[in-house]
């Protein structure tokens, strides 16, 4: 029993997207600036905010220019909207049916009815849009808590999804609902204290009571990572929520030596999720995520050096070049492909407006021109207002008319390799080929180590199916019971009977990467359990003119039951004599026919999330093996 609370703690550790620190911290902020440092930079009150106070109307007008008109048709959309009640039934609709979106629902749509307001009373300032910014602004006071229903049993000790009394959970949902309160405390006090100042002073005093108190106060929230142990994990909440509380700390706090407090801790715990990342740069979580991760980084990173003059800066620093060029590195192409291992979508290719800001910052033309190639495939406004984010709206604006003069194109290099985190990307005539090695206790996990996605032409042909809508389910001890997340459907064998399982200490040996021969190889056996039977299993990935070979050489010291080799594919396969046809006939799969029965499983998307990417159906190809053998060389190509 022990044993499997263990488990279970672990496995929730991995889900909120975790992964181990580096054996050897760099402490990048903290040890190239004392505490004393920040004190003598940091800038008194709000003198370091870089746009227009809510009067400036020149200012505002030059900088919102273009989508002015916009703004102010979204904020009108909203002069009579009715604030929705988050019910008790919708928190506990959670632990009900695992339902996440019965409670996010009506808080989002409230969130979105007051950006919109703000933004465009903003740009406007005539006072029309005050009263239900107002309204809006009272309602998220009066709520219990600004967590999310999936979050909290993870902070309260009753460890139920009903907001528990005297208990304020500092989750991503706070930590945005606080910055933005934050932003509207420091545009319109002023506006509010005219009708009465009792408006500003409670949501000044919620920002303190839900953001700043317990983040000073307490050491213990994972995602701080300050009391962190040998086998501590860190993810993407950590530059996430110390990006909030270091917009609350410096737009609301008064306090001198209490806001340098914060703001060195929020360094000091900055610091530990910069540890985290492999010396290489890579998103573990995958492209969907590189925004929430190395993106809110770049965020902190940038409001640490809005408030410091420019003096707490580490953008000069490779690693953090390195961390932001992975979003252009990991663009397939076509219609918005990515590369998609773990919990991200197989298609998206990131915010162009951050992408360029932060390519900016760190001196990447490779980012800055991939950003532009981005925004000629979709709707210029579309990316200007960030949801809840007031600040990535702001700096959309400041950067929007730089990003216009900048050319468009996509990253020209033939491969990329990420020695640390084991990925490796390979583009050859028409093809786009990606594989991975790693352990299976990365953060937002698949058991996929091995795997691999293969595009022709900007088209999925080898596929990662990504993951399907949140539920309750994908947060629990019951992950690797969907489909999604186990071995068996991605590009890998089943050995012995065995699919790979989760687990730190299931990970790749040997892994190389030849950049001259274009061969990845890597030996999977670690990632599979002793029950497997196997002493190695060498995969190795071969890419010349577009053709892809792939040989799987193995060792059993048992064998029990025959092999069984995966490959999911996005369009219907047809199978014939050793051949396997894709694409519309226009790709093959070639196989051993002696070696090999052959069949198809067809895999109906009735999840909204997976069926908006890949359609009604996905198919997996299986391979079973005519003979059980234990030694033997598997070959398999790709045309």
């Amino acid at each position: 029993m022990e044993m499997i609370k263990k488990c279970i703690i672990i496995l929730w550790i991995n889900i909120l997207g975790l992964s181990f620190i580096q054996a050897q911290d760099i402490n990048l902020l903290t040890s190239s600036y004392a505490s004393e440092d920040v004190r003598k930079y940091l800038a008194a009150g709000n003198d370091w905010v870089a746009y227009p106070d809510y009067t400036d109307r020149t200012a505002w007008n030059e900088l919102v220019g273009p989508f002015y008109e916009q703004l102010l048709k979204e904020g009108d959309k909203y002069l009579n909207y009715e604030w929705q009640v988050v019910k008790a039934t919708d928190y506990l609709e959670y632990e009900r049916s695992g339902s996440r979106v019965i409670m996010e629902k009506p808080l989002n749509d409230n969130l979105k009815a007051l950006m919109g307001l703000v933004i465009a009373e903003l740009a406007e300032g005539k006072g029309r849009y005050l009263d239900q910014i107002i309204n809006g602004s009272w309602y998220m006071t009066e709520i219990s808590t600004w967590s999310l229903s999936a979050h909290l049993p993870a902070f309260q000790s009753s460890k139920r999804t009903l907001p528990q009394q005297g208990t304020h959970v500092f989750d991503l949902m706070t930590g945005d609902i606080g910055s933005f309160m934050s932003w509207i405390y420091y545009f319109l006090q002023p506006e509010f204290d005219k009708i009465t100042p009792i408006i500003s002073q409670r949501i000044k005093l919620h920002i303190q009571e839900r953001l700043i108190e317990p983040y000073l106060s307490r050491n213990d929230m994972w995602w701080q990572a300050l009391e962190i142990d040998e086998d501590q994990l860190v993810n993407n909440w950590n530059p996430w929520c110390n990006f909030n509380v270091l917009t609350a700390l410096l737009l609301v706090e008064d306090d001198a030596d209490r806001k340098l407090q914060g703001v060195y801790k929020t360094m000091t715990s900055v610091d530990q999720f910069i540890n985290y990342v492999k010396a290489d740069g890579a998103c573990e979580e995958g492209p969907s995520y590189w925004g929430h991760a190395a993106g809110k980084l770049y965020d902190y990173l940038k409001l640490l050096a809005y408030a410091t003059e420019n003096k707490v800066s580490v953008f000069e620093h490779p690693m953090i070049k390195d961390m932001g060029e992975y979003i252009s590195q990991s663009y397939i192409g076509g219609d918005r492909w990515v590369v998609n291992f773990a919990d991200a979508s197989a298609k998206g290719g990131g915010d162009p407006l951050l992408i360029f800001r932060y390519g900016e910052d760190v001196h990447s033309m490779e980012m800055m021109q991939f950003a532009k190639y981005l925004t000629e495939q979709q709707s210029s406004f579309s990316n200007m207002v960030q949801g809840r984010d007031v600040f990535r709206t702001l700096e959309n604006f400041v950067c929007y008319p730089a990003l216009q003069k900048q050319q468009a194109q996509l990253p020209q290099n033939k491969y990329k390799w990420y020695p640390e985190t084991e990925f490796l990307y390979l583009k050859d005539a028409d093809t786009f080929f990606a594989a991975k090695g790693g352990y299976n206790n990365e953060s937002h996990n698949h058991n996929d180590i091995g795997s691999f996605i293969l595009y022709k032409d900007g088209k999925p042909l080898f596929i990662d199916a990504g993951v399907g809508t949140y539920t309750k389910k994908t947060f629990s001890k019951e992950r690797y019971d969907i489909w999604t997340m186990q071995s068996g459907y991605h590009n890998l064998p089943q050995i012995n009977g065995y699919d790979q399982r989760f687990g730190a200490s299931y990970k790749s040996r040997d892994v190389s990467f030849d950049p001259k021969k274009g061969v990845f190889k890597l030996d999977i056996a670690g990632a599979y359990p002793a029950e497997a039977q196997v002493n190695k299993w060498f995969r190795s990935y071969k890419l010349k003119n577009g053709q892809l070979v792939i040989y799987d050489d193995f060792d059993l010291p048992q064998a029990n039951t025959a092999n069984v080799i995966h490959f999911m594919v996005a369009e219907k396969p047809v199978i014939s004599k050793g051949v396997i046809s894709l694409g519309a006939g226009q790709h093959s799969l070639v196989f051993d026919i002696n070696a090999f029965d052959a069949s198809i499983d067809t895999i109906e998307q009735d999840d909204p999330r997976l069926g908006n990417i890949w359609g009604s159906y996905l198919y997996r190809i299986n391979l079973k093996a005519k003979n059980i053998q234990q030694k033997g060389i598997y070959t398999f190509t790709i045309n």
